[in-house]
């Protein structure tokens, strides 16, 4: 039974709604304000709130989006008595299901309800599911059994009882972050923090702050000191991945991490000392690097004591059937779809395929094909357009014209998020500008 909250101060309308939302099946708990609404969502597993905008102790707007920080999966639908539209922008960028007027739209509640229900237990679903790969990953829930990837698998279990630093090295997607934290799990280190920093999303300036921390005063806008992720995994693992992009004086605050276990904060005048165990990763071959004098060799000796090179998915062509099926089972449960079938020629189909952004490539791959799908079945007719990269002498997939099929896959995807174009761009990997100008020089409707 769906448990709704029910969070209003007049009495009389609330206790009539309530019961009228209970008639439908539903388990309704009451609250005359945003404070006990609180407690009573902290004591109980609710799937809806149901809340009025204007209550004596805050605004409901506001509410909203406190609610979904504390539990992302709750949905919210807002009541208001006056509605008016910056309120319901507002409240939808504050992450509310909906927002509807009393008296207009008392006929939407009930629909609303199971639909923001339904949510819900595809959100719960898709956890439990995400959940066999998420932050408690070890190495059996790595999906493969192709030689490379055992012969991976193999040196890192090896390692990962041990307190050495290691280096993982490969071609971008090819799963460096799932095997720096199956090495954490599997070390002695599990019940620590794992901390994972792409090192190149941030300028020098932003990545020392982000990794060291800084005390007040440090620059302007430090207006309190701040821990950096080295002190957030003490006793624990930091994964800095794509550590070849790092400048170089920062490397040798990393060098001295490694070799003293202390470094100094932006503004500090002592150091601080940390126990934490390095896992690096790069696609980069650091040995061109120091060559060049991009990276430091005294550096590269410490972090590669011990590596894994992790295969490139065209050097394990076996394990692509299932890595497939694992992801279209995950985008299928999103899409809330039933089980999907992949024909053979789909699986050959992707087979066949290069896959030089790896299995970073393959998932954003069978995500558009669940969407392409056609009747619950994967064929090569769902495979997006631009995927085209086969091997020699595999063939093409379809006779229709490039325009044709692309018009006809955005098309597809407009219709998957329901109209929605900045959806629609991201799935799409193009500019919403982009968007636009195709579905007019197609005439997309």
């Amino acid at each position: 039974m769906n448990k709704i909250l029910l969070i209003d101060d007049e009495d009389k309308l609330r206790k009539l709604l309530a019961k009228i939302i209970s008639l439908e099946g539903f388990d309704v708990i009451e609250a005359a304000d945003i404070k006990s609404g609180l407690k009573k969502l902290e004591a109980s597993d609710v799937d809806v709130v149901l809340c009025d905008v204007k209550l004596p102790d805050g605004s409901g707007v506001e509410t909203a989006k406190l609610i979904k920080e504390r539990y992302p999966i709750v949905e919210i639908i807002l009541l208001t008595a006056y509605g008016n539209i910056p309120d319901s922008v507002q409240a939808i960028k504050n992450g509310a299901f909906d927002y509807i007027t009393k008296g207009d739209d008392n006929n939407r509640i009930i629909p609303l309800l199971y639909k923001a229900c339904e949510k819900v237990a595809l959100a719960r679903r898709v956890q439990q599911l995400e959940k066999r790969l998420g932050d408690k990953l070890s190495f059996d829930k790595i999906i493969g059994n192709s030689t490379a990837i055992k012969t991976a698998i193999g040196l890192a279990q090896k390692v990962a009882i041990t307190n050495t630093t290691v280096l993982l090295t490969g071609e971008t997607g090819t799963g460096k972050e799932v095997f720096a934290q199956a090495i954490h799990q599997a070390s002695a280190r599990r019940e620590r923090s794992f901390v994972a920093i792409n090192c190149a999303a941030f300028t020098k300036d932003l990545l020392e702050n982000e990794l060291f921390g800084h005390k007040s005063g440090a620059f302007t806008g430090a207006n309190k000191d701040q821990r950096g992720l080295f002190e957030e995994a003490h006793l624990g693992t930091i994964f800095l991945d794509e550590v070849g992009e790092m400048a170089l004086e920062l490397q040798a605050k990393i060098l001295r991490v490694l070799e003293t276990g202390e470094f100094l904060k932006i503004g500090d005048s002592k150091p601080t000392y940390v126990d934490v165990r390095i896992i690096a990763a790069t696609n980069r071959n650091l040995h061109e690097e120091i060559a060049s004098e991009h990276f430091r060799s005294d550096l590269f000796y410490r972090l590669s004591v011990f590596t894994v090179e992790l295969p490139p998915l065209r050097e394990r062509v076996q394990d692509i059937a299932p890595l497939a099926k694992y992801y279209v089972d995950i985008f299928a449960l999103k899409s809330n779809l039933k089980p999907l079938e992949m024909t053979t020629a789909f699986v050959q189909a992707l087979e066949s395929n290069v896959w030089r952004g790896n299995i970073r490539e393959l998932k954003n791959v069978i995500e558009r094909s669940v969407i392409l799908n056609e009747g619950g079945v994967l064929d090569v007719q769902s495979l997006p357009f631009v995927q085209r990269d086969f091997r020699e002498g595999a063939g093409i997939l379809s006779n229709f014209s490039m325009s044709d099929m692309e018009k006809r896959h955005i098309a597809r995807v407009l219709k998957h998020t329901n109209g929605n174009k900045a959806e629609a761009a991201r799935l799409l990997e193009i500019g919403i500008a982009t968007l636009y100008r195709k579905i007019e020089e197609y005439k997309i409707q």
